[in-house]
């Protein structure tokens, strides 16, 4: 029953942003859990291909390479999934991006390409994949949809002028589309993740004094690792976590508790 609980065996399952970190520990996830099919995608096609052939190791992984940037990325993404599935049943919301830079020299632009690729294009691809996600799904066999927020989104920040608005508003997104979708057996949560190391956060991790620091803070004394991302995310795509939906899930080692 456990097994069963927590299996993925004959679902479909998208990931953007899958390349590398979260949504690579994620999309590995899935496979090992049977999926039938995870499709990542990325901004580099190169970085996308090699990411999903090494993760056919595990599963079928099809590579769907594009930035999601703009809305004619993800009507295109879209549009390429309509093409080879007829539903689907887990879409993961990862791809995201940050911007450090002085509260007196941050630009527009610093705030317009976060908030663009972190909340609105979620937002988008969701319901252009809705119909997708709804085809199969049953009160006794619900969809999912993960979105990545950050516990950014959750404390106060003083360096994250743009992210970490951005990650509220998914949180928010998340509520939203949660209460609409439910009629449609579709489950919307989100993941706020802590620190983990990924690309995003090497300017910390390679700050001996900074990391020490942050490692003494958090209440579990350690960064996250890819065991920790994939548990929840399995919880959220699978029937153990069929009753769960409008929820932001930390992952963050007790951080938000004392920050």
């Amino acid at each position: 029953m456990i097994d069963d609980l927590f299996s993925l065996s004959g679902k479909v399952c998208v990931v953007t942003g899958g390349s590398r970190g979260l949504g690579f520990f994620m999309a590995k996830a899935f496979l090992q859990a049977g999926a039938e099919r995870v499709y990542i995608t990325a901004r580099k096609a190169q970085q996308c291909d090699a990411a999903a052939e090494e993760l056919c190791a595990f599963g079928d992984c099809v590579s769907l390479p594009g930035d999601l940037s703009s809305m004619d990325d993800v009507l295109s993404l879209a549009e390429k999934l309509r093409e080879r599935e007829t539903s689907i049943d887990v879409l993961v919301n990862n791809a995201g991006r940050g911007w450090l830079e002085r509260f007196e020299t941050f630009p527009e632009a610093g705030w317009d390409k976060v908030m663009d690729l972190n909340v609105k294009s979620p937002f988008f691809l969701t319901r252009e994949l809705t119909p997708l996600l709804a085809e199969g799904a049953t009160a006794d066999n619900t969809a999912s949809v993960i979105n990545i927020g950050s516990i950014a989104g959750i404390c106060g920040a003083t360096d994250t002028f743009s992210y970490a608005p951005s990650k509220a508003a998914i949180h928010q997104v998340t509520r939203n589309l949660s209460a609409l979708l439910g009629e449609q057996h579709i489950r919307v949560n989100a993941i706020a993740p802590g620190r983990f190391f990924t690309s995003m956060t090497e300017y910390a991790s390679q700050d001996k004094a900074q990391y020490e620091a942050e490692i003494a803070y958090i209440p579990l004394h350690r960064w996250g690792e890819e065991k920790d991302i994939s548990g929840v995310a399995l919880l959220l795509a699978s029937r153990a976590g069929g009753f769960i939906t409008g929820e932001i899930i930390t992952v963050d080692g007790g951080t938000s508790v004392v920050r």
